[in-house]
């Protein structure tokens, strides 16, 4: 397998500000970064400028730059020789597997929400095949979204409606120890889906009350909807089992935008979170600088 070669940064975050500087150090891909503190996730695509177009090649790639996770949205469709080499690759180099989205999504029309039994079957059987794939791969979180919301129901009976499908979801997950995560997603980016706030998520994984229910708290969708990140992650914390990243606007790394992720991840450590955080964001810079200059805004937001 070819390795690459690459020069590892480090930065600093400026008093004050969320601008970041970067510097060369001597150390080469040869001799392997030093582990983040949290498990930071990126997925296929990040480092290509790097790592090249071969998923097996960018898994190896994450791991020099200190990664000791990853995550993928559509591992459920790939082959099963991809799925199967990548996760072979991952516990060599010591890497857990985040999520991968375990059902079709519905975007534009209710699912879940209306209670129609058909929807309620195709789903709890996207949720089978999900457990095939995630011992598979050694995966233990995979997404789920609950999908629009139906104009014609009251909002108490299509609660009532999801907490019914998930309750079943959840019969089938817990045997084999796994665990599904909602995510409640924005307003602007996503309208008119059901699930859009951290203690209407909250809420429905009471309801539901099992250990294959919890949520996946989307900083980027939550700051964007509600605001208020840090006490939200408090008073949410029992029923947290994942979280994802991105910076706003724009969706980008740590330190291109307004949220200050050195003080949360900084809290969900001191917490003792020892759970994944999925890097659900693109690349401020394209090319290799702006994979460089990735990895040094993680760093510089990782020291605490």
């Amino acid at each position: 397998m070819k390795r690459r070669n690459f020069i590892q940064y480090s930065a600093l975050a400026a008093a004050g500000t969320g601008a970041m500087s970067t510097a060369a150090s001597a150390q080469s891909s040869n001799a392997p970064a030093e582990p983040f503190r949290l498990k930071y996730a990126p997925h296929l695509g990040m480092f290509k400028h790097h790592a090249g177009d071969d998923p097996v090649d960018q898994l190896l790639f994450m791991a020099d730059q200190g990664f000791t996770a990853f995550e993928d949205n559509g591992m459920k469709g790939r082959e099963v020789s991809t799925q199967e080499a990548m996760a072979k690759t991952m516990q060599d180099k010591g890497m857990e597997m985040g999520v991968f989205v375990a059902h079709k999504i519905y975007w534009k029309e209710p699912n879940l929400t209306n209670g129609d039994a058909a929807l309620r079957e195709e789903f709890l059987t996207n949720i089978k095949e999900s457990v095939e794939v995630a011992k598979r791969v050694n995966a233990t979180w995979m997404t789920v979204v609950p999908g629009h919301v139906d104009m014609r129901k009251n909002i108490g009976f299509q609660t009532a409606n999801v907490v019914e499908s998930l309750k079943r979801a959840s019969d089938i997950l817990e045997p084999h120890g796994l665990t599904m995560v909602l995510e409640p997603l924005n307003f602007r980016n996503h309208p008119g889906q059901f699930l859009s706030e951290i203690p209407q998520a909250y809420l429905v994984c009471k309801s539901v009350d099992s250990p294959a229910c919890k949520i996946l708290f989307d900083i980027y969708h939550q700051q964007i909807q509600e605001g208020n990140i840090i006490p939200n992650i408090d008073s949410a914390w029992d029923e947290i089992g994942y979280f994802q990243i991105g910076d706003n606007p724009g969706r980008k790394e740590p330190t291109t935008g307004e949220i200050n992720y050195l003080n949360i991840f900084k809290h969900i450590h001191d917490k003792g979170f020892d759970g994944i955080l999925g890097m659900e964001h693109g690349n401020s810079v394209d090319g290799k600088e702006g994979e460089e200059k990735l990895i040094a805004a993680y760093r510089s937001v990782d020291r605490f």
